[in-house]
């Protein structure tokens, strides 16, 4: 009998019946490991000499689980999925890692992400592509991509990730599990490889709401070395989880749901948005109202935009100590200038390369007010438009994306310019450190899509209520991925 496939209640309630050892536990997830890795090369590091941990009454207490390689983990390999930090092994261990080795929670591997989180495809780590566990001709999205695709595949009921755009909660609809990414602040960053400061959230990647609500309770807390965490000790997620729903308030955009506003759409668009009418329609059958609103379409076609601005301009700053000096394999040269500029150029790959240019470019000072400022008051005015629907609503509900996983081959060809909104709007989440989850929503030419729930600062626990009554209500929780479903 298989465990790593089950929710954490269920395998912690078969330990506690002594149906199966943690030991076990841990030799299974390692199996599934190797076997995932071959089939879609989701980590960077496993770590076969892992072993099993105490049983407790804690639920998280002997059970396997994944690291995003972006979190330091002390004497383990920790990369970021780059060639500048290809041999880096730590002397500390990321708070939030530390907080579930308190729990009794073992890691099993590091996973793949995109090169120190900069993309959304899973194809830029430097060990390789990551392919979808549901067509290995898609890609998963990223940069949570390899800790999407070990959850999605039963190699354990959790993975950590981490989102400063759409990071884990994009993963999570490509991969027909749950993506949560909480309050920013409410995980501690201290340990988490920087990409932009001010949009970088640490968040988990489970195949349930519940999952997500046990794994987030037992990473959160605040830290003297995170001056942006705050005190969430009153809060219990696991246990404010009730499904009552009854007269909360959701509302949706219409310039990002209707189809009108896509005149190019193909048939993957049409029925994407067309599933996420009938969601809504569950919604309200659970007894929550469920209104349209509308929000500048100029205003929302500029946020893809200030991201770019915003995070190239803090990955430049926030990367200028990857020298070959301080940590990493430094490069050749004569000089110091030549081995650092050595290091940089053939360590970091075309991508990075190109959002440091672009970092740089827009903080110098004749383009800074420009650029920078510019999409800092953009960026202000997203997160009033937000807080504004907050005012009434209990939550924003909308679609992830334009449908299903793209193919690894061509994607870029695919959209149609007017969708960059709708394919980008999970965004708005990190520009004003809001709640938000991903959870699953059907499927399109048997592939996976998500809908996502956006609320208020510090409600979390409505959020995540929110989106276990509306999981209730679907046939989806906790679904393995299966090739060609």
């Amino acid at each position: 009998m298989t465990y790593m496939d089950k929710t954490i209640e269920e395998i912690h309630e078969a330990l506690q019946k002594g149906e199966v050892t943690s030991d076990e536990l841990v030799k299974e997830s390692l199996a599934k490991s190797h076997e995932v890795n071959k089939k879609y090369n989701a980590f960077v590091t496993i770590l076969d000499d892992a072993k099993g941990e105490e049983v407790t009454d804690d639920l998280l207490s002997g059970i396997p689980y994944g690291i995003k390689d972006n979190y330091s983990t002390k004497g383990i390999l920790s990369t970021g999925s780059s060639n500048t930090l290809k041999d880096y092994v730590p002397f500390f261990t990321a708070t939030a890692i530390e907080n579930l080795e308190k729990h009794g929670a073992i890691a099993v591997n590091k996973t793949v992400l995109d090169e120190f989180g900069m993309g959304g495809t899973g194809t830029t780590g430097h060990t390789g592509v990551v392919r979808n566990p549901w067509d290995k001709e898609r890609m998963c999205a990223g940069s949570s991509a390899g800790s999407a695709a070990a959850v999605a595949a039963g190699v354990y009921p959790y993975a950590t990730g981490s989102d400063t755009g759409d990071s884990i909660r994009k993963p999570a609809a490509y991969c027909g599990i749950v993506g949560y990414k909480p309050t920013y602040g409410m995980i501690s960053r201290y340990g988490l490889f920087p990409f932009a400061s001010s949009l970088d959230h640490c968040g988990v990647l489970t195949r349930c709401v519940k999952d997500a609500a046990i794994v987030t309770d037992g990473m959160k807390g605040q830290d003297k070395y995170d001056m942006t965490s705050w005190d969430s000790s009153n809060i219990n997620l696991y246990e404010a989880l009730d499904g009552k729903v009854q007269g909360k308030k959701l509302c949706y955009i219409k310039e990002l749901c209707d189809i009108n506003m896509y005149p190019q759409a193909d048939s993957e668009l049409k029925e994407h948005l067309n599933n996420f009418m009938l969601t809504l329609e569950k919604c309200r059958n659970l007894g929550m109202e469920v209104e349209e609103v509308s929000v500048s379409e100029k205003l929302l076609k500029a946020s893809p935009s200030v991201y770019v601005v915003i995070s190239c301009a803090e990955s430049t700053s926030n990367m200028s100590n990857l020298t070959g000096f301080i940590f990493g394999p430094r490069g050749d040269g004569n000089t110091w200038q030549e081995s650092m500029k050595n290091y940089r150029t053939k360590g970091f790959s075309p991508l990075i390369k190109r959002r440091f240019v672009i970092g740089s470019y827009v903080l110098q000072s004749q383009n800074k007010d420009r650029y920078f400022h510019n999409a800092q008051k953009v960026r202000r005015i997203l997160v009033d438009t937000w807080k504004n629907l907050f005012k009434k609503y209990d939550a924003v509900i909308l679609p992830v994306g334009t449908g299903p996983a793209k193919k690894l081959e061509g994607s870029k060809n695919i959209l149609d310019e007017n969708t960059a909104a709708l394919e980008d709007h999970l965004q708005i989440g990190n520009y004003g450190g809001f709640p938000s989850i991903t959870i699953p929503n059907g499927f399109i030419n048997n592939l996976p899509v998500g809908v996502n729930i956006t609320g208020n600062c510090y409600d979390d626990a409505n959020v995540l209520n929110i989106a276990y009554a509306l999981e209730s209500a679907m046939d989806y929780k906790n679904q393995v991925a299966r090739e060609g479903k």
